[in-house]
């Protein structure tokens, strides 16, 4: 993992602040919305996606990117604006949004699945919030950069180390390397404790590059496996 500790970018807290006579909202969520699970172990599964705001390697804001540690993201997570985003000031609230939003019906071989991402989702997931999905009957996976720790109870954790952040979070369930990433070998990765290893194309103009040393670099060392983004080619979010 990688070694060299690093400045991290600040972000500007977009909640109501102490003193101005609101209460401040505990979960500030960009988008809520139903869709299948477009990568790594899970594609192809439906869930809902909740996209907590505010990300501690960018600010998410366009000015700001050149300076930020993760400069690739490709995500809006700023603001609350988004379909089925806002302020929930309860475990319960945010439960009860999530749920409301889940469209499969029900069926003994399924179980409603909630993918919890951002912007940087432990910055505000609590374990609070996962019980109270849980009691909603959801399975909870986490997208995370794995810069903080995860609460209890999480039942998929995706860790997608960034280079010059620090991996805090060690173990879980998938470990998807972004690549190729300047400063991050694949290899620095393969002895710590997640089931699956999955090595994914980085989007951008190179694009095409990236896949193809994605693809050459999983035949070579077989303990990775290529994930793409599937809900980019077939035109959902």
């Amino acid at each position: 993992m990688p070694a060299a500790r690093s400045r991290l970018c600040r972000t500007r807290f977009d909640g109501p602040r102490i003193g101005s006579g609101e209460v401040r909202s505990r979960y500030r969520v960009k988008e809520i919305f139903y869709t299948l699970q477009g990568e790594g172990s899970h594609a192809g599964r439906p869930a809902v996606f909740c996209r907590f705001t505010s990300c501690n390697l960018w600010t998410g804001r366009e000015s700001d990117r050149h300076r930020a540690i993760c400069q690739f993201c490709d995500t809006d997570f700023v603001g609350t604006d988004g379909p089925g985003g806002g302020r929930f000031s309860s475990p319960a609230d945010l439960a009860s949004a999530i749920a409301s939003t889940w469209q499969g019906k029900d069926h003994a071989r399924s179980r409603p699945y909630v993918v919890c991402t951002g912007g940087e989702p432990l910055l505000q997931l609590d374990a609070e919030a996962v019980e109270a999905l849980h009691r909603k009957g959801f399975e909870v996976a986490i997208e995370t950069n794995g810069t903080r720790p995860a609460p209890s109870g999480i039942d998929w954790v995706c860790v997608s180390p960034k280079a010059g952040a620090d991996l805090v979070l060690t173990s879980g369930d998938e470990l998807k390397l972004v690549f190729p990433q300047p400063g991050l070998d694949p290899e620095q990765f393969v002895e710590l404790d997640f089931t699956h290893l999955r090595l994914q194309p980085m989007d951008g103009p190179d694009l095409p590059a990236n896949t193809e040393a994605a693809i050459e670099y999983c035949l070579a060392h077989p303990q990775w496996q290529l994930s793409l983004q599937t809900h980019k080619y077939i035109g959902i979010r």
